[in-house]
């Protein structure tokens, strides 16, 4: 079945950096189209990040342009999340999602 695991998160000071990964199995990763969704507490969800499924084209969320890069490796299927300059508004549970599914998330927490 479909798995979509994230790994990555965790508290870190505004201006600080992380890396998220989404492990995928269970279907073909390199046909889907990929995205990066959060859910701040008390909001809905917000997508963040896409990518085709060549990797060669991203779209990013106003929100977060400029600071944060989606990027995959088909022969790893794993999708990445480097976010970089990060807000205290960026604290949320984020899920990777092949658009069908999403996984369990990861919490990060940006505070001081």
């Amino acid at each position: 079945q479909v798995q979509l695991v994230e790994s990555g998160g965790g508290l870190v000071q505004p201006g600080g950096s992380l890396r998220l990964s989404c492990a995928a199995s269970g279907f073909t990763f390199s046909s889907y189209p990929m995205h990066w969704v959060r859910q701040a507490p008390g909001k809905g969800l917000e997508l963040v990040s896409s990518i085709n499924t060549g990797g060669d084209r991203t779209s990013d969320a106003t929100s977060v342009k400029g600071r944060f890069t989606i990027s995959r490796d088909n022969a790893k299927n794993t999708l990445y999340l480097q976010m970089n300059s990060l807000k205290p508004e960026d604290t949320a549970v984020y899920y990777c999602s092949n658009g069908d599914r999403r996984g369990q998330g990861t919490q990060v927490t940006v505070s001081s």
